[in-house]
């Protein structure tokens, strides 16, 4: 309780903690515990929790209240448990804050500095950035570490990156993430595209069984940004940049979440225009059979 400025305040109602963003209130059960606590106080700054406040409180609780209790409640407000033993509670303490998951989605990528987290997550506060990686660390998902040296050079900055634990999450996020997709229509007018969102769709929809005996590389060019994709077997590789060589270009403009939905055909859109390829048109068909997801029509646009 030493990390913080608390207040204290004790009065008719009991004990009243409270910091900026929430009050917590122990109703007395009797007079003689008041004036106990009044006692108990005297001598402090008006407003505040002494620095053996601590000690203060297992002295208090005896007299009447369940100051364990209280400072179980204080913990669950401020570090948003759920106070539930339970393994999925646990986990949303851990990664379920807002941007949490996004986080962890972009390291799946690879191990990134500070600015380039920020780039990823372009919409995302970057005090609030701050916080989640400090959350993060502290539950041993993600950790920091110097970066690599630069043409002999130590780098300045550090980068963050899952730990083996954190690792384990991506099964669980790309079936989070096939499940979301269900529900995509349109992209929204604040939706914006990210390489390593997009990374992580090419992932999270590759059907294995359906590319076997495939060996082919696919670049695929969305506006500005460019990734690649190597299929090996019914193995695949997904990073940024073009691919030298590639078996098949694509640019598939807006049309690359209708076609992996199989809401229109490869072909028509090659023939109408909507769709630009360089290479093998069956290639193109074969991509959007292996990278593919089907929406719940209830859902689209909700």
């Amino acid at each position: 309780m030493n990390e913080a400025r608390w207040r204290m305040v004790v009065d008719r109602e009991g004990v009243t903690i409270a910091g900026d963003r929430f009050r917590l209130t122990a109703t007395r059960p009797s007079r003689e515990w008041a004036d106990t606590v009044s006692d108990a106080v005297s001598g402090t700054a008006p407003g505040t929790v002494p620095d053996d406040a601590d000690a203060l409180l297992a002295e208090i609780g005896p007299l009447g209240v369940d100051m364990e209790g209280v400072l179980s409640e204080l913990q669950t407000v401020t570090r948003g448990s759920y106070g539930q033993f339970c393994g999925l509670s646990r986990a949303l303490e851990m990664v379920g804050e807002r941007w949490g998951l996004l986080i962890v989605r972009d390291l799946f990528t690879g191990p990134k500095s500070l600015p380039e987290l920020r780039r990823g997550l372009p919409r995302m506060p970057a005090e609030t950035l701050t916080v989640r990686l400090r959350e993060l660390e502290h539950v041993g998902v993600v950790r920091r570490r110097p970066s690599e040296p630069v043409d002999g050079h130590a780098a300045d900055a550090p980068v963050y990156e899952l730990t083996e634990y954190g690792g384990q999450l991506e099964r669980a996020v790309a079936e989070l993430s096939r499940w979301g997709a269900r529900s995509l229509g349109e992209p929204r007018p604040e939706d914006v595209v990210t390489v390593n969102s997009m990374i992580m769709a090419l992932r999270t929809t590759f059907h294995p069984e359906a590319a076997r005996g495939l060996t082919a590389g696919y670049e695929l060019r969305l506006g500005e940004m460019v990734l690649h994709a190597r299929v090996e077997d019914g193995v695949l590789s997904v990073g940024e940049g073009a691919l030298p060589g590639a078996d098949l270009v694509v640019e598939p403009g807006p049309l690359l979440r209708t076609l992996m939905a199989g809401e229109i055909d490869p072909a028509e859109a090659i023939e109408n225009g909507t769709l630009r390829i360089t290479g093998d048109p069956a290639l193109m068909t074969r991509f959007v059979e292996i990278f593919t997801f089907r929406p719940e029509p209830s859902l689209v646009g909700s």
